[in-house]
């Protein structure tokens, strides 16, 4: 008994604390204080509504759950100011002396729009904007919007704002009974009406980003990408001629007329049509850069772009809204609930790390999409040519670990040894690309871009079905990669150490050596961890590949050295095309491998001398070495458990370089785009449904009825 009586007075007591607070703010209402002292005002006043719970809730238990819903602050505030006619005159006097004293177009068109295409200079400024909040005395309503709502969460709660309240609000903001109750007050601040206000500015604001996308549509980076060639059928050159139309029309209609006329409704129409034809030529822009090289800087115009187009038909809407004069404030409160969110983004660093992100992403994500397709084998024909190829990739290595064997054993200086390994890989990976040999590990960062591109079309059961059969293919294609690998090299470097050993008497590594390659693969140590560091310098290397061939599509290289002069007399005009095509087919591979066997070589001496150890942890090099050490040390080496934990620690690192390009290549290509979530639950369900219909599909391309009535 007593413990509850405890809890009611402590509940009586904090609400009437927070009672006490809201009339002091309340009180403190004053439209005829400076511009910086009404700020503060309602900063304060927007704070205490955001505070969930009572502020002896919130300053002592502030892990605890909020005592009330969300908006019964303002509830119990509106209240007040129905019980004192006083304060709320002169409130809504304040409040509408601030939103006619401060200027909207910031917030309503700049705010959550990218205004720095690069990317150091939009963090400096995201930097700087934290550690230096805006005056309370600016006449930006973007600025007081920050002030006000400080966290994204605020946008959730003035977008769950209730029916009731929306209208109460918009009575306080169009108040007229002030000129009662304060004639001086009146006299000085006549009570604005706060709709046509903020149809002007919506109206100003509309004006503008039209003019902002007609003039970025009309550039040369984005008509020159276009498929229509006419300057007049553009969209973009009609679209400030309908806002005009537009203003024009809603400038004619009179107070007798209805507040949205015949001809005002066809101009908006109209309008609506050439914004939708608009994201249209962004398509159309967006398949000429996948085709043709994608540039960051475009792609950060036409998102910008996009934006402005999305914000011009949530600012038509509510427009729209308050020409009807129907009495709903719900468009504008979900208007201004996204310039919230979006006023919050455009100074979050979190916000520009995931948007910048993913226009890198575009830009070296989609030609590994389109490379990936040949390192996923559907038929028997194309599966048993990877395992061939696989083979040969396996015999190429063989040689290179022998004269990775050859360089170490020199013991030059950790960089000189490190340059000279990382070219024997390189030589080994581009003889490999010349030969269209395979290299296991690479497939999944190149396979990876295209499987996400596939989940864009599971919307449809054919989509489904495709992308279901991608994943087994993939697996099969990757497994039997792997297979003709090590099924190559692991024979081939035993078969070289033994026949060196029967037919000159000699090892090409010592027995020490041996003994020590042999436990530096161990599973118990350092092997895991070095093998998924390799899976990312995999990753890295498919992105440069990407970068390369995007670069070289985009500047339009291959028409370059097709028509260069010096070629042409050279190599002859078919010469220069041949040798214009053969640069274009190869230059992903070639920077992509010789990028690979660099990093394999230069990564573990560059960061050994930083004090952080690294050794390459690759599962041919693994294997390679285990056999070569195998043949040295013969059956002496299966007379302890180190040989198996060996094994076992190269097994692992097929696992690691395999699971780790292909997630992060993965992850990346879904940034690339942005996409809806798809449902996971159907996607397994289909996987296994397939899996268990046809398990031999996942080491062997079986020819089902199913496939036979396909082809």
């Amino acid at each position: 008994m007593f413990t509850s009586i405890a809890k009611f007075w402590r509940k009586w007591r904090d609400a009437l604390r927070t009672g006490r607070q809201i009339d002091a703010l309340l009180a403190h209402a004053d439209p005829q204080a400076e511009l910086a002292v009404r700020n503060e005002w309602l900063i304060e006043v927007s704070h205490w509504l955001h505070r969930e719970g009572t502020i002896a809730n919130d300053a002592e238990r502030p892990d605890q759950a909020p005592k009330y819903p969300p908006h019964v602050r303002l509830r119990y505030l509106l209240q007040l100011l129905d019980r004192n006619p006083e304060w709320k005159a002169r409130v809504a006097l304040t409040l509408q002396s601030i939103v006619r004293d401060m200027d909207a177009m910031a917030l309503l068109c700049d705010s959550g729009m990218p205004s720095h295409s690069g990317f150091t200079g939009a963090l400096l400024e995201r930097l700087q904007d934290s550690l230096i909040p805006p005056a309370p005395n600016s006449r930006d309503l973007s600025a007081l919007f920050t002030l006000m709502f400080p966290s994204a969460e605020n946008a959730r709660w003035v977008a769950a704002l209730p029916r009731e309240l929306l209208e109460k609000l918009s009575e306080l903001f169009a108040y007229r009974e002030a000129a009662q109750s304060d004639a001086a007050v009146t006299t000085q601040f006549p009570p604005p009406v706060l709709h046509d206000r903020l149809s002007v500015e919506l109206l100003a604001a509309m004006h503008n980003l039209v003019g902002q996308i007609g003039s970025t549509g009309l550039s040369k980076a984005i008509r020159t990408r276009l498929s229509e060639n006419r300057l007049d059928a553009l969209p973009f050159y009609k679209l400030p001629r309908a806002m005009l139309a537009i203003e024009t029309a809603a400038e004619s209609d009179t107070a007798n007329e209805p507040r949205i006329s015949q001809t005002l409704l066809q101009e908006v129409n109209y309008l609506r049509a050439l914004l939708d034809e608009c994201h249209r030529s962004l398509l159309d822009v967006h398949a000429h850069l996948d085709e043709n090289g994608v540039n960051v800087d475009i792609v950060f115009q036409l998102e910008r772009m996009r934006a402005r187009i999305t914000r011009t038909e949530r600012l038509l809407e509510a427009w729209l809204s308050i020409r009807q004069h129907s009495g709903s404030a719900e468009p504008i409160a979900s208007l201004f609930a996204d310039l919230i969110a979006a006023n919050h983004a455009s100074h979050s660093v979190g916000s520009l790390m995931r948007s910048n992100f993913s226009l890198l992403a575009r830009k070296v994500v989609d030609r590994s999409a389109q490379d990936g397709e040949h390192y996923v084998a559907y038929d028997r024909k194309n599966y048993l040519h990877m395992l061939w190829m696989a083979i040969g990739g396996g015999l190429v290595m063989s040689a290179a670990v022998y004269i990775k064997f050859f360089i170490f054993g020199l013991h030059m200086h950790p960089m000189v040894e490190g340059f000279f390994a990382g070219a024997n890989y390189a030589m080994a990976f581009l003889l490999m690309h010349f030969l269209h040999f395979t290299l296991a590990t690479k497939q999944p960062a190149m396979t990876a871009p295209m499987l996400a591109q596939k989940l864009e079309g599971i919307g449809t059961p054919q989509g489904l079905d495709e992308f279901v059969r991608a994943v087994v293919a993939l697996i099969r294609t990757q497994a039997a990669a792997i297979f003709g690998n090590l099924v190559a090299i692991f024979p081939v470097c035993l078969a070289i150490q033994l026949a060196a050993h029967y037919l000159f008497g000699i090892n090409l590594i010592t027995p020490e050596k041996a003994r020590a390659t042999i436990h530096s693969f161990s599973l118990l140590g350092a092997t895991p961890l070095y093998a998924a560091m390799t899976g990312v310098v995999l990753w890295s290397s498919s992105l440069l590949a990407g970068w390369a061939d995007n670069w070289f599509v985009l500047h339009r290289l291959r028409d370059v050295l097709s028509y260069n002069r010096r070629l042409r007399f050279v190599l002859g005009e078919r010469g220069a095309v041949r040798f214009a095509n053969f640069s274009r087919h190869n230059v992903a591979g070639v920077a992509g491998n010789f990028t690979l066997g660099m990093m394999l070589g230069l990564l573990p001496s560059i960061l050994t001398a930083f004090a952080l150890p690294y050794e390459v942890r690759h599962v041919t090099v693994a294997a390679g070495s285990i056999g070569t050490a195998i043949g040295v040390l013969g059956h002496a080496s299966f007379e302890t458990h180190e040989i198996w934990w060996s094994l076992a620690g190269t097994a692992m690192t097929a696992v690691l370089n395999v699971a780790v390009s292909f997630a992060l290549a993965f992850q990346m290509a879904l940034r690339a785009r942005p996409m809806q979530r798809r449902a996971r639950r159907e996607i397994n369900r289909a996987l296994w449904r397939y899996v268990l219909a046809n398990p031999l599909q996942l080491l062997f391309p079986v020819r089902t009825k199913v496939a036979a009535d396909a082809a």
